[in-house]
């Protein structure tokens, strides 16, 4: 007891000593934000993202909510009606945001988030969707539900931009995309398109070099099994738009000149669908549906990273800000979130961490651990930081450890002593410039030391013969006070073990007891003791084998 009691103001010390030098825990790689919002009526199509600058954006009813690129919020532009689809200049200066409650398009400073000037829309209600390339926007126009949507054009050089019309009516507001000379425009709504040339098709290609656009093709539903698509992307040429299709959930590739599908990127679950999003150097594509996302090589479809979203959220929208990918996620409890993946597109990284799954109380314990990077390079020297998560009692205690340092090629050690419970140790490298985060984690229950006890008796016996036994209790070094009490239990064929009596061992832990069996057969004798609170219980069995009398 005197062991144990200088163990635990030994470690109590070391415990103090560890606060003293702990370092600022690192936060989480992947994150995420409440928006504080709740997730907008159907007909209302906010929810967008859009990054870009060293900020990111999210259209939300009334208002723009501002976020850095760690997914912090820093503000909000507000006084905006019904704002939905949200497009960035490439330099991150200028955001473009349709309102569809006010029917207009505002330009937005986005370095102090004034609005620079309102666009008229009046004649094209209820704008949606956008799409910026070069100076020329891009609007999906129409109201929930309704016919007469359709598609303008706006040249934002101009001091006026005047609304340049594209002829591909459609059953509410299409989706957009351009790049260069090419603009796609998508049919989303389950209703009839208006224009009786474009007949069935999902995906209708324009050349826009020049006024009026022509149409340079139609990619029809029937032709390749498609439903109508949830989301477009383009590539920054315009050489390849991707879709997302309602039913299956593929993510589709096609070629915007030939109208030939080039690839399919994989269904990743069943469910809604959700949206897609190229990078802006057009070599990684990412999309998902409720349950996953996936990041794929655009070129050859190899899927490189998967992810699933928090809460159980749905990627309503999806962009790209350096290594990173942002998702507005429409949670399970009507609130929208912003899910930030940090440095997605960078090659992978692993951790691991190994050690006992048990250990003693107040008695020093080491986890081991590796970082290995995936092109199978040395890491070197590189900081990981640990948390402790102790288990039990009214709530979790976490507790951030001092970091550590792996050797240069990845390995590392941890140390520590616990009371009794049980912990879970977590680990988290940050990653670098070159490869992605990843983390691991150990869980440990700690216990107290083992006791043992020794039986020892007859292994044959005549009924009505008193049977003599004897044995021994250890609990480390301890004395046992004479309150302590062992529990003598017997069974008969080992079935129905009932306890006879209590008995007290010696101080040194020696005990003995006698019975006498009435009748014959296969008897088993136990011992038990039910611990303390510095030694665990333990439990000993011995057999015997009781015959009757014979006759002389």
């Amino acid at each position: 007891m005197t062991r144990r009691l200088l163990a635990l103001g030994s470690a109590l010390a070391v415990a103090a000593g560890l606060l003293a030098s702990l370092a600022p825990a690192a936060s989480a790689a992947d994150s995420t934000t409440d928006l504080g919002t709740l997730i907008p009526p159907v007909g209302a199509r906010s929810g967008d993202v859009a990054a870009g600058g060293g900020k990111v954006f999210v259209s939300a009813n009334s208002r723009i909510i501002v976020a850095d690129t760690q997914g912090v919020l820093t503000g909000a532009i507000t006084g905006l009606s019904g704002a939905a689809g949200l497009a960035l200049s490439p330099d991150g200066t200028r955001l473009y945001a349709a309102l569809g409650g006010s029917n207009q398009v505002a330009e937005v400073d986005a370095a102090d988030l004034t609005i620079i000037r309102r666009i008229d829309l009046t004649a094209y209600p209820c704008p949606v969707n956008l799409s910026l390339s070069g100076s020329r926007l891009w609007v999906g126009y129409g109201c929930w539900g309704e016919a007469g949507g359709g598609v303008i054009g706006l040249e934002l050089s101009a001091p006026t931009p005047e609304p340049v019309s594209i002829d591909a009516s459609t059953y509410g507001a299409p989706r957009v995309a351009a790049a260069g000379d090419t603009l796609v425009v998508a049919n989303t709504s389950a209703g009839p398109l208006i224009d009786p040339t474009a007949g069935p098709s999902d995906l209708l290609i324009y050349d826009v070099s020049g006024t009026p656009a022509t149409l340079r093709g139609e990619i029809e539903s029937h032709t390749y099994n498609q439903s109508l698509p949830s989301d477009l992307a383009i590539t920054p040429d315009g050489s390849t738009v991707i879709s997302v299709d309602a039913d299956t959930h593929r993510l589709g590739a096609w070629d915007t000149t030939s109208l030939a599908k080039v690839r399919d990127y994989a269904a990743e679950s069943e469910g809604s669908p959700a949206a897609v999003a190229i990078s802006p150097d057009g070599a990684h594509v990412v999309g998902g549906v409720k349950g996953a996302l996936a990041l794929y090589d655009a070129a050859t479809a190899t899927k490189l990273h998967t992810a699933t979203p928090p809460l159980a959220g749905l990627p309503g929208s999806l962009a790209f800000s350096g290594t990173d990918v942002f998702a507005v996620l429409w949670g399970q409890d009507k609130r929208l979130r912003l899910w930030r993946l940090h440095g997605v597109t960078l090659p992978s990284s692993k951790l691991t961490l190994t050690g006992p799954s048990n250990a003693i109380v107040y008695e020093e314990f080491t986890l081991t651990g590796r970082l290995t990077l995936s092109d199978g390079s040395a890491p070197g020297a590189q900081t990981v930081t640990v948390t402790r998560t102790r288990l039990g009692g009214t709530s979790p205690v976490v507790t951030p450890l001092p970091d550590v340092t792996t050797a240069a090629d990845g390995t590392f050690t941890i140390t520590d002593t616990q009371p009794v419970n049980k912990v879970t140790y977590d680990v988290l490298w940050n990653g670098s410039s070159d490869h992605r985060w990843s983390k691991a984690f150990k869980t440990v229950s700690i216990t107290l030391p083992p006791s043992s006890l020794t039986l020892s008796g007859p292994t044959e016996g005549t009924v009505g013969e008193q049977l003599q036994f004897s044995g021994v209790l250890k609990a480390g070094d301890q004395v046992f006070p004479p309150t302590t009490s062992l529990k003598v239990y017997r069974a008969l064929s080992r079935a129905d073990m009932t306890q006879l009596f209590e008995l007290a061992p010696a101080g040194d832990g020696s005990f003995s007891f006698a019975d006498t069996p009435t009748a014959a057969g296969e008897y088993t004798y136990a011992v038990e003791w039910e611990g303390d609170g510095l030694y665990r219980g333990t439990w000993v069995e011995h057999d015997v084998t009781v015959s009757e009398v014979l006759p002389e």
